[in-house]
C-alpha cells in the first residue's frame, strides 16, 4: 500500500487539472480572453456581457417552455439608494454594482453575502465646487483583476476587486467644469476609456480619454469637435473636421461630450465612440454658416493605442435637436447577399436603425425605426439623410419626430444571433422646436446656467396613442419583426438568451419575459417599484440566474411631466436575484404614493417673493420636476418641511448637506433668493390645497 503526502496531492491535482486553490488567486487575474469569449455562461465581464456589447447570453437553462416558473432566489435591500440605472457585473462568483453616490458593492452571487463596499466619498471630493447634480451610474467595468468605477464628480478609479482597496484613482476633468459622469468606463487591451457628460450644462468641447489600467496614467485623449483654430490642432482629424464648422464655434465649446457608447472589437483592434450632441443644441447659434459639424453625432473609429482617427460615420450632420448617438454600438456578424459581413449594429436617438460596416465605416443599410419627420431617409449613395426643410425651424417654430428625448435613449438594446433580431426600448415622442425671441448673434452658455439654445414646447398629439414600445427589429431585411405597445415612455434595456427569451423592465415596475421571435408575454412580475436598469443572467453552481437593480432613476425620473407615484424614499430599491429553483419571499412594497403637499397655515406667501423664486427654480427643474412635480429623482418639494425653514432650507440648499445623495450646493445663493424659493415652493403647495373655485 502507497502513502501520499498531502503536499504530493496537491501538486498531483495541479498538474493533472491546472486546479489552484481559489483563496491565493486574485479575482479574474487571468480571464482578459473571457471579455470576448461569447460562450462564457458563468460570468457577465462587461456592460454589454462580453466586448461585442450584444447583451446576449448562451444559457438555456431558462427557456420560453419553463420561465413562467421563474421565482426569486434572493434579494438585497438598498435603504440609502434611489435613481439604480447599472448593470451588474459577475465575475468569479461575486457580482458587483454600483448605486447611489457610486457607491460600489461586491456580494456572493449566488445568495446576497456581503463581501465588501467601497464609498468614493463624493460629498467630500466636491467639498464647496459646485457640481450638477446626477448620482447615478450605468456600471462598472473589469479588467485583470481590477474594477473599474467613474465618480459623477469626474475620478477614475481602479478597485482591487477581491478586496474593494483602493489601487489608484485619477481626475478626468477639472472640478470646477459643470461636468459630470453617468456612463460606465470601458477596460480593454491594457487601457480604461472614459468620457463626460454635461453639454447642456454650459460650453462644452466633448472628449475621451484612455488612462493605463494599471497606473491610471493618461495615454492618449482625443477631442470630439475642433477647439480655436488659433490655438492650433491636435491631430489632423480635428483640422479636416474645422472644415465643417463655421463662425467662432469654439466660444461655445461644440459638444460631441462622449457619456455613454464605448466599444472595443478584439478581431479588428478597434474601438468606436459614440459622440454626442452640439452645444449648444441649435446650430444656428454655435455654427451659424452652416456645415455638419463634426464629430457630432458620429461613430468614431479610433486607434485603440493611439486614439488616433481611423474612420467615422455621422449620422446627424449638423445637428440641432438633441439627437447624439451615445447609444449602444453592437458587433454583429451579418450574413449580407451571401457574404458574412462584421457591422455595427445603431439605434440612436435620430430615429434611424443603421448597420454599418466596422472595418471601413460605409453605411450598409439604414431604415427609421420610429416615426422621423426631421428626414424622410438615408440616401445610402451619400451616407446623408434627406432632410426635411421644416424640422430645421428656419421659418418659425417646427414640430419634430423624434423629440429630444429620442427614439432609443441610452437604455440599453440586445442582439440575439439565433433570433436575428434586435431587442429595442423605443419611444414615440415628438416636440415643437423654436427659437423665436432668441439674439441667435448674442446668446451665450455659462457654465453651471447652461442653456440649450432653443424653446422646447410639447405638442397637443404624439405621433402614437403610446409613448413606447418595445420593438424586435431585423437588421438584415432592416424591417420590424415584431412590437409590443407600453403606455409609459421611460423603460429599461433589455437582455435576450439562446432560451429564445427577452427580458426587460418597464416603468410601471412590471419585470417581463417576452418570447424573442414573436413578443408573446411568458412571465410577469411586480417589483413594486419602476425599473430602470437592465438585467443579466449567469449560471454557477448548476444554476442559471436573473438579476436586476430596482430603483426608478434616470433622467426622466427628474424630468418626467408624469409622476408614476414611484416616491423617493417611500419605495425600498432593492437588488433582486430570480431563478426556476428560487423560494424567496419578497416583502411587499407600498402601492404607488402620490405626496400631498404640506399645509402651512402659517407660512404667509409674498407674490413678489414667489415671482423671483419662479425663476430661479429652473436650475433645480432637472431633478424636483417642471412646475415642481417631482417624478421620484429627488424629494417632492411641495411635500418637504424643510422648504419650509430658512435654517434647514439653507443647509440643504446652500451648504450642500445633502451633496452625497446628490443634491448639489448653491453656495452663491443669498438668503433672499432662498426665501424666493421658498415662497414659490409654498405658492404651487398651496395652489393644490387650496383651489380656487371655478
Amino acid at each position: 500500500m502507497y502513502k501520499f503526502s498531502v503536499q504530493y496531492c496537491v501538486l498531483t491535482l495541479i498538474l493533472l487539472t491546472g486546479w489552484f486553490p481559489s483563496c491565493n488567486k486574485p479575482v479574474g487575474t487571468d480571464r482578459e480572453q473571457d471579455l470576448a469569449d461569447e460562450s462564457n455562461t458563468s460570468d457577465w465581464l462587461a456592460y454589454g456581457r462580453t466586448h461585442s456589447e450584444r447583451r446576449f447570453s448562451p444559457l438555456t437553462d431558462i427557456d420560453t417552455s419553463n420561465v413562467s416558473r421563474l421565482q426569486v432566489d434572493w434579494f438585497l435591500d438598498l435603504p440609502r439608494d434611489h435613481a439604480l440605472v447599472s448593470t451588474p457585473l459577475v465575475i468569479d462568483g461575486i457580482l458587483y454594482f454600483t448605486g447611489t453616490g457610486n457607491v460600489v458593492r461586491a456580494v456572493d452571487a449566488t445568495n446576497s453575502k456581503a463581501l465588501w463596499t467601497y464609498d468614493p466619498e463624493i460629498a467630500k471630493e466636491i467639498g464647496n465646487h459646485r457640481k450638477v447634480g446626477w448620482s447615478h451610474s450605468r456600471g462598472l467595468s473589469y479588467y485583470r483583476g481590477k474594477i473599474f468605477l467613474a465618480t459623477w464628480d469626474g475620478r477614475l478609479q481602479a478597485l482591487d476587486a477581491g478586496s474593494g482597496k483602493l489601487i489608484w484613482s485619477t481626475r478626468t476633468f477639472d472640478l470646477n467644469k459643470p461636468w459630470f459622469i453617468t456612463g460606465a468606463p470601458k477596460a480593454f487591451k491594457g487601457k480604461v476609456v472614459i468620457g463626460n457628460g454635461g453639454t447642456e450644462q454650459g460650453p462644452s468641447r466633448g472628449y475621451v480619454t484612455a488612462y493605463d489600467a494599471e497606473t491610471g496614467q493618461q495615454a492618449w485623449r482625443f477631442y470630439m469637435v475642433p477647439g480655436n483654430p488659433a490655438d492650433g490642432f491636435e491631430n489632423e482629424a480635428m483640422r479636416m473636421a474645422a472644415g465643417t464648422w463655421t463662425g467662432e464655434w469654439w466660444k461655445h465649446g461644440g459638444g460631441g461630450n462622449a457619456w455613454h457608447g464605448f466599444t472595443y472589437d478584439p478581431e479588428l483592434d478597434l474601438l468606436y465612440i459614440g459622440t454626442g450632441n452640439g452645444s449648444p443644441w441649435n446650430r444656428k447659434i454655435r455654427s451659424p454658416g452652416g456645415g455638419d459639424n463634426l464629430f457630432l453625432s458620429s461613430i468614431l473609429a479610433l486607434d485603440p493605442d493611439t486614439g488616433e482617427y481611423r474612420w467615422h460615420y455621422q449620422t446627424t450632420p449638423g445637428e440641432s435637436w438633441d439627437y447624439n448617438s451615445n447609444m449602444d454600438i453592437v458587433l454583429a456578424d451579418l450574413m449580407l447577399e451571401g457574404i458574412k459581413t462584421k457591422v455595427i449594429l445603431h439605434a440612436p436617438k435620430n430615429g434611424f436603425f443603421y448597420v454599418i460596416n466596422r472595418e471601413t465605416g460605409k453605411l450598409i443599410s439604414a431604415k427609421p425605426f420610429v416615426e422621423t419627420s426631421w428626414a424622410s431617409e438615408i440616401d445610402l449613395s451619400t451616407g446623408r439623410p434627406v432632410e426635411i426643410a421644416a424640422a430645421r425651424y428656419v421659418q418659425g417654430p417646427g414640430y419634430v419626430t423624434p423629440g429630444p428625448h429620442g427614439a432609443h435613449s441610452w437604455h440599453a438594446m440586445s442582439f440575439n444571433p439565433i433570433t436575428g433580431l434586435a431587442y429595442i426600448p423605443s419611444i414615440h415622442d415628438g416636440n415643437v422646436y423654436s427659437d423665436q425671441g432668441i439674439d441667435l448673434a448674442s446668446w451665450q452658455a455659462v457654465d453651471f446656467k447652461g442653456g440649450i439654445g432653443v424653446g422646447l414646447t410639447t405638442p397637443e398629439k404624439l405621433p402614437r396613442d403610446y409613448p413606447a414600445s418595445l420593438q424586435a427589429w431585423d437588421p438584415v431585411t432592416q424591417k420590424l419583426a415584431w412590437s409590443v405597445p407600453q403606455q409609459e415612455l421611460w423603460n429599461a434595456g433589455t437582455l435576450t438568451t439562446a432560451g429564445k427569451l427577452v427580458f426587460q423592465g418597464r416603468a410601471d415596475g412590471k419585470f417581463l419575459a417576452y418570447h424573442a421571435s414573436t413578443g408573446e408575454i411568458l412571465w410577469t412580475f411586480d417589483a413594486g417599484l419602476g425599473i430602470s436598469a437592465p438585467p443579466i443572467t449567469y449560471k454557477l453552481k448548476g444554476r442559471q440566474y436573473l438579476a436586476l437593480l430596482v430603483g426608478w432613476g434616470g433622467a426622466f425620473a427628474g424630468v418626467g411631466n408624469k409622476a408614476l407615484g414611484w416616491e423617493y424614499g417611500k419605495h425600498m430599491r432593492r437588488l433582486i436575484v430570480f431563478s426556476l429553483e428560487g423560494k424567496k419571499a419578497l416583502p411587499p412594497l407600498p402601492p404607488p404614493y402620490f405626496p400631498v403637499p404640506l399645509d402651512a397655515p402659517d407660512f404667509e406667501v409674498n407674490d413678489s417673493l414667489a415671482k423671483a423664486g419662479q425663476s430661479l427654480y429652473g436650475k433645480c427643474s432637472g431633478c424636483h420636476g417642471p412646475g415642481l412635480l417631482a417624478a421620484g429623482m429627488a424629494p417632492d418639494l411641495k411635500a418637504s418641511a424643510i422648504a419650509l425653514n430658512l435654517d434647514l432650507f439653507r443647509l440643504v440648499v446652500q451648504k450642500g448637506e445633502r451633496l452625497n445623495m446628490g443634491m448639489p450646493a448653491y453656495p452663491d445663493l443669498t438668503d433672499e433668493q432662498l426665501l424666493s424659493l421658498m415662497h414659490w415652493i409654498r405658492k404651487k403647495g398651496n395652489e393644490i390645497l387650496y383651489p380656487k373655485e371655478l
